[in-house]
């Protein structure tokens, strides 16, 4: 029996699709719910699995392509394939042979997902020395983290076979824009052509929140499972200011300011695609475990590709970190049609002046980046202030004072 492998219905925002990655090809056995291919949208990357265990007997559009909701990429046969039984039996001997014997089978990175070819790239591994538990002898993500764990120190793979090549000369490189980073752009040139933006900065002893997480640390890993981190107080005092200054959490509509009496918080998160930032809902009833938990899941969604539509969709104000990545100090695009976002920012050691004397202390600046249509100068001001005050007295955020 034949059956269509259609493109899953598209979110009422997007409007096409493109062929990401293809893992099988035409003639390939496949089992039921093996992913088949990623369908990459400007928001997310779709998997497309196998209603059942057959064949892929067509492949109608290939890697690169546009797609639109429900259109027929692929023919797929259903039952066994010729030949399955001894395919079945060679994928169970190929999961008790040595590396070498499972590479000479066939496990090539054509036939990675791309979660377990980035694991491998970021790590420099050698596909074929990863036994794979998989169907068909298949490399997953656990199989991966296994083998590293098991040889922490593996040399890198080197190629001494292949001849140095000399570069006689300059050359380029052009790769296509992804559909994602096409939309970053666009909603980047839409913030800065579309509102009054402005930043104030301010800066932040963060020495009482470090004195604090050094002392709950392991208590708090040991009761909730999860590293207490700064982005938890960061969420905590934002919520906090933005319910003494609701103009921040206020977007323009038409000609209409549109007040939220929620709290929806983005955060931005860094993935291989891009940066997205996902939304963190009724951050104001979540308590601080609960806040690291969130985050931590949606990191791990991101960085996997798994975020759906909806955990992106909406947010009042964005958090983005880029002291993550050493930032000293930056200007923040809004994320429309949200009216601010504060961007948080390297912690340094800094000499500092305290009641006459000069201190060495750990200090980080804050950058708040406001539409000033809605946003008024001495409201931005003051909420940037009121985090400060906020991060700087930790406890005023467990007394709501």
């Amino acid at each position: 029996m034949s059956i269509e492998i259609k493109v899953p219905v598209l979110p009422e925002s997007v409007a096409d699709a493109s062929i990401a990655t293809w893992h099988v090809q035409p003639g390939d056995s496949v089992s039921r719910d093996q992913v088949l291919v990623d369908i990459e949208t400007d928001k997310v990357v779709l998997e497309v699995p196998a209603p059942e265990d057959g064949v892929i007997s067509e492949i109608k559009h290939e890697e690169g392509d546009t797609v639109l909701g429900e259109q027929v990429i692929a023919l797929f046969k259903a039952g066994a394939a010729p030949g399955a039984e001894v395919s079945k039996q060679e994928a169970e001997a190929k999961a008790d042979a040595p590396a070498d014997v499972a590479a000479e089978a066939g496990e090539g990175n054509d036939a990675l997902s791309p979660s377990v070819r980035r694991l491998i790239a970021e790590h420099n591994l050698d596909a074929a020395a990863i036994t794979g538990t998989g169907v068909g002898g298949r490399i997953s993500k656990e199989d991966v983290e296994a083998f590293l764990k098991s040889k922490p120190a593996a040399a890198p793979v080197v190629q001494a076979e292949a001849p140095a090549v000399e570069l006689s000369g300059r050359t380029d490189k052009r790769v296509p824009m992804t559909r994602l980073r096409k939309r970053i752009a666009e909603r980047l040139l839409e913030a800065k052509n579309s509102t009054a933006m402005l930043t104030t900065f301010n800066e932040v002893n963060m020495q009482p929140i470090m004195v604090l997480r050094k002392q709950y640390q392991d208590i708090f890993e040991k009761r909730h499972g999860i590293r207490l981190g700064f982005m938890s107080f960061y969420v905590k005092a934002v919520v906090e200011a933005l319910k003494r200054y609701p103009q921040v959490n206020a977007s323009l509509d038409g000609d209409d300011m549109v007040y939220h009496n929620y709290f929806d918080i983005s955060i931005a998160v860094s993935t291989p695609r891009g940066l997205v930032t996902p939304v963190l809902r009724d951050a104001d009833k979540l308590s601080v475990a609960e806040i690291e938990k969130g985050i931590k899941e949606l990191a791990i969604k991101g960085r996997d590709g798994k975020l759906t539509v909806e955990e992106l969709t909406g947010g009042n104000f964005t958090i983005t970190n880029g002291g993550v990545f050493g930032s000293l100090m930056s200007t923040p695009i809004i994320n429309p049609p949200q009216s601010a976002i504060l961007g948080m920012h390297a912690i340094k050691d800094r000499p500092m002046a305290v009641d006459g004397k000069v201190e060495i202390l750990p200090m980080m600046y804050l950058a708040l980046s406001y539409d000033h249509r809605v946003i008024d100068g001495k409201e931005s001001v003051g909420f940037l202030v009121t985090i400060k005050e906020l991060l700087e007295d930790p406890t005023r955020l467990l007394l709501d004072i």
